[in-house]
């Protein structure tokens, strides 16, 4: 990716689908050239976590949402260290930010951050493309001298597509760390950054739980080391097909019985530790307002997603794993997709989404008192013991 700040108001731009479907604008942060997967995320507000999420890692994000950084940007909602999607496509951008919390606009944080983007195109009308066609790979150019239609496009299909992408250490922490307990310590949890999110680890602490996040390249032997409770997969980039590594590290954790919980990729990881497939979905899940049914109580909850793979799971039957049986504990109501996991001989369970919803809603912030709750239980069944 090359970026330049000058010019980068008024300078034209130009976004490239594979397919060959073209659409012009005006350059949206930083100038220059960037590739990924064009996606879209149907969040109306929390577009900072969005830009921050490393699971959107190698993602070109259209915002279906038609006005884009009204709030600003501000140091205390980032979900990371830095904006990980590979480009930003927004219809009408804010031109003056207004929130008592706004440090700086949006704007000048992705020219900061050298994130190339567009805006002033038709974004329904991409979406809607997107939803007819799939995901696919997609360019934006941007700059006083763009290349041609045709050269522009034969970069965009040699860019790397996403099926087969091993990402997650590519995000992921490469030294472990501590997030203490908020109040008392009541549990020790080692967490498996795939890509995690930092308010993930936070909705942790605030249950009094120690979380220590771990590598993606961590192994079993790390994961014990720490004397944990539990053990937390977090959310991440990629294919879950290439991730054997962390599937072979929750297989352990599997075999001692430890408590488990994972999410987004973490579920993915589960149900190829249980044996079952995974799969690309056409343009997959993103934003904040996913309908969920919890299987297990028949609550429907709105959700916040980000994933474009899925677990091929039997939505109709308790399955046969290594591990005892396991059924499918969530649905989604819109195209019934797997969306949570769990086994019923041990105690692990997984979802698809993210309970911990830093920009809302926060419906599922139960699923981190089910996991303390099995801690809860696997603590005094090894007391009585």
């Amino acid at each position: 990716m090359t970026t330049s700040t000058k010019g980068a108001v008024k300078a034209p731009a130009v976004l490239v689908l594979e397919d060959g479907r073209i659409f012009r604008g005006r350059a949206y942060g930083a100038v220059g050239a960037t590739f990924g997967e064009a996606v879209f995320s149907t969040g109306m507000t929390g577009y900072q976590e969005t830009l921050t999420d490393p699971s959107y890692h190698r993602q070109v994000v259209v915002m279906t949402a038609p006005h884009v950084g009204n709030t600003g940007v501000n140091d205390e909602d980032m979900e990371s260290r830095k904006i990980w999607v590979s480009g930003y496509v927004v219809r009408d951008p804010a031109r003056v930010p207004s929130n008592w919390r706004s440090q700086r606009s949006l704007d000048d944080e992705l020219r900061a951050q050298g994130v190339v983007g567009i805006s002033g195109i038709d974004t329904r009308a991409l979406t809607r493309h997107l939803r007819e066609r799939g995901a696919m790979r997609v360019g934006i150019f941007s700059g006083n001298a763009l290349p041609d239609e045709g050269t522009m496009l034969a970069e965009v299909r040699q860019a790397p597509e996403m099926a087969g992408a091993d990402l997650a250490a590519e995000v992921a922490t490469t030294e472990a760390y501590v997030v203490p307990a908020i109040g008392e310590k009541k549990f020790t949890v080692a967490a498996i950054d795939l890509g995690i999110k930092g308010m993930t680890p936070h909705r942790m602490a605030e249950r009094g739980i120690e979380v220590h996040v771990l590598p993606a390249t961590a192994t079993v032997e790390d994961v014990y080391a720490v004397g944990p409770d539990g053990v937390f997969f977090s959310n991440g980039p990629g294919d879950p097909s290439t991730a054997d590594h962390p599937v072979s590290v929750m297989r352990g954790v599997l075999e001692r019985g430890t408590p488990l919980f994972g999410i987004c990729f973490g579920n993915q990881i589960l149900g190829r530790a249980l044996g079952f497939g995974t799969f690309k979905l056409k343009y997959g899940h993103r934003g904040i307002n996913q309908p969920v049914q919890d299987r297990t109580t028949g609550k429907v909850e709105v959700t916040a997603h980000n994933h474009g793979f899925a677990v091929d799971a039997p939505l109709d039957k308790v399955s046969d794993t290594p591990y005892g049986r396991a059924e499918v504990s969530h649905v989604c109501l819109n195209d019934n997709v797997v969306e949570g996991l769990r086994l019923l001989d041990r105690p692990a369970f997984s979802v698809q989404y993210h309970p911990e919803a830093a920009a809302g809603p926060h419906d599922a912030a139960y699923l981190f008192d089910r996991f303390t709750s099995l801690m809860s239980t696997a603590s005094m069944e090894g007391q009585r013991a």
